[in-house]
């Protein structure tokens, strides 16, 4: 068994500046460091999410998402901020609003600048 104190979320980005602003400004996610390869973030009180640098890649899947307790409020505010959100309008995860119903949980997804996908769950 892995006696862990925290899972930390990886994000690969080829753009640092570009990513920082991203993660800190856009997302106003809580700076903690940085070395001359990555960043890391605090999200909430004991989460954190790194990214770092390295050339281009491609996932299909989502990263790492964002419990929220108000999710209309945060896809509001994203948007505000120009971040694009993802709308499907088939299967299980048909969105109205930008949002898409998963049983209990309702849940959003979007992009960062590389393209790594995102998400925001509520519920």
């Amino acid at each position: 068994m892995i006696n862990a104190t925290m899972v930390v979320a990886t994000v690969p980005v080829t753009d640092l500046e570009r990513a920082k602003e991203f993660y800190g400004r856009i997302l106003g996610l809580t700076f903690l460091w940085e070395t001359p390869i990555g960043v890391r973030y605090r999200c909430g009180s004991v989460s954190e999410i790194s990214i770092f640098k390295r050339p281009p890649t491609a996932t299909e899947h989502t990263l790492a998402h964002f419990e929220v307790d108000d999710i209309e409020a945060v896809v509001q505010d994203l948007a505000a901020k120009g971040v694009e959100f993802l709308d499907y309008t088939e299967g299980p995860l048909a969105t109205t609003g930008h949002i898409a119903q998963l049983g209990p949980a309702r849940g959003a997804w979007f992009r960062d600048p590389d393209g790594n996908t995102l998400g925001l769950r509520q519920g």
